[in-house]
């Protein structure tokens, strides 16, 4: 939460953070929510995922008032994603998003592999490629033939939480490789779902952990809050 607070400064943006203790109970974390509803000088909420055990994470994102819900999770939110009608994205796609428009490359037409089937990234990422007439195909745990698959992806996201799964053999030559990992390795280094070093060479662009999507994603809460 630290680096969205400071955003928050950096541009001048009033906000609120609750660090509420473990034992807080579903009562109270749904009453401060609907609290914040009712705020009118708050316009965006953001609930930190995931909850501690025993609170109920979706009965919490389902009160969040989904003009407010800066996360885009709520499943009126979701809905719209899907008819490709929306007023916001989950953070996380819609920064590759913005980088893949700011980069000038073509998504029509593309194959566009995604490594993931999260609701937080996995299948709204899907969607906006789809959106931009991309062929979209997901992958996940249960997908056979992996390498053969994203192997001919023009444009391959990983979004599977796993340090260095996406290896060279896995990408075609020139292709756009988008890593959404963020792992933590037993000496404390941060490092993302593709092993950068020896795909590098062999993408047509790539982006880095840390300083790739991380960045864009906060850039895209500010700009969900903003938009609501």
């Amino acid at each position: 939460m630290g680096r969205k607070e400071a955003m928050c400064a950096e541009l001048g943006m009033y906000s609120e953070k609750y660090a509420l203790p473990a034992e807080t109970t579903q009562e109270e974390l749904v009453a401060l929510v609907e609290k914040l509803n009712c705020d009118d000088k708050i316009h965006g909420i953001l609930v930190q995922l995931p909850l501690p055990d025993g609170l109920d994470e979706k009965a919490v994102i389902n009160t969040i008032n989904p003009e407010k819900d800066v996360d885009a999770f709520h499943p009126v939110n979701v809905g719209k994603i899907m008819i490709g009608d929306y007023d916001f994205v989950p953070c996380t796609p819609a920064g590759i998003m913005e980088m893949i428009d700011e980069s000038g490359m073509e998504v029509e037409g593309k194959h566009c592999v995604v490594i993931g089937r999260s609701n937080i990234v996995g299948k709204p990422m899907s969607m906006l490629l789809l959106h931009k007439n991309g062929t979209v195909t997901i992958c996940h745990s249960r997908t056979k033939n992996l390498k053969e698959i994203t192997k001919t992806a023009d444009i391959l996201v990983a979004a599977v939480g796993r340090s260095h799964f996406v290896t060279a053999d896995m990408v075609k030559e020139g292709a756009v490789v988008i890593d959404v990992g963020m792992n933590r390795l037993e000496n404390g280094k941060l490092t993302g779902d593709v092993d950068f070093e020896n795909v590098e060479p062999v993408a047509g662009a790539i982006t880095p952990v840390p300083g790739g999507v991380g960045p864009m994603t906060i850039s895209m809460l500010m700009k969900n809050t903003i938009t609501a």
